[in-house]
């Protein structure tokens, strides 16, 4: 091997070692392509409107500027009004039943969404701690988010079994429990099924997420 071939062998090695040790290209967040790829029509009707009991959560969803959040993806997971879950793996049996607890929607240029659904019964708590008051799980999917954050939506008329929560409860600031509790749309007279849920993602108002 001459001079020059045995040259360009170690700088050819030398430049394949180091390109072997570069670090990796930082991650970025990229989309949002929820309301391209994941559009559900049904979605936000876990129920039909004129279904017996069928209630409206709806609400914004906000940055941490406050201003709306528009293509962000809300999705819901609940049991039925007897606190049965639609999975076979429900402890309480829950395999049979039909209300599916499923609902996806989209929010729009607005950050508005919406979701009709009925409002579930009481399930049963972590370990000894009691039942958990009504509730719906809900899960947030948005720009600048590389992954879902995770909360719940509450009744204002579960008071008591609200006050109960073990979850609720572990919440030791009464302002931050109150972002986990809708409020009901109007003044009492008019649409009586009808709830306002808005969502901060962060900044004075943020509404406590889970660790999940």
């Amino acid at each position: 091997m001459t001079e020059a071939t045995m040259t360009q062998a170690t700088t050819t090695e030398a430049t394949t070692r180091e390109a072997a040790t570069l670090p990796p290209t930082p991650s970025q967040t990229i989309g949002p392509f929820f309301s391209h790829a994941l559009p559900w029509r049904d979605g936000e009707g876990v129920v039909p409107p004129d279904h017996p009991g069928a209630i409206r959560i709806e609400g914004r969803v906000y940055d941490g500027a406050g201003d709306p959040v528009p293509d962000a993806m809300i999705e819901t997971w609940q049991a039925d009004p007897d606190g049965r879950f639609a999975h076979p793996e429900d402890p309480s049996g829950g395999a049979g039943v039909t209300f599916r607890g499923f609902g996806r929607t989209l929010t729009g240029a607005d950050g508005g969404y919406r979701i009709v659904t009925l409002k579930p019964g009481p399930v049963p708590g972590p370990g000894p701690d009691g039942p958990q008051a009504p509730h719906i799980d809900v899960s947030v999917f948005a720009r600048g988010l590389l992954h879902r954050l995770v909360t719940r939506v509450y009744f204002p008329d579960e008071d008591a079994r609200n006050a109960a929560d073990p979850v609720l409860a572990s919440i030791e600031d009464p302002a931050r429990r109150a972002t986990l509790v809708a409020v009901p749309v109007g003044d009492g007279d008019g649409d009586a099924g009808a709830l306002r849920f808005d969502i901060h993602l962060q900044g004075a108002h943020e509404t406590v997420f889970f660790a999940v």
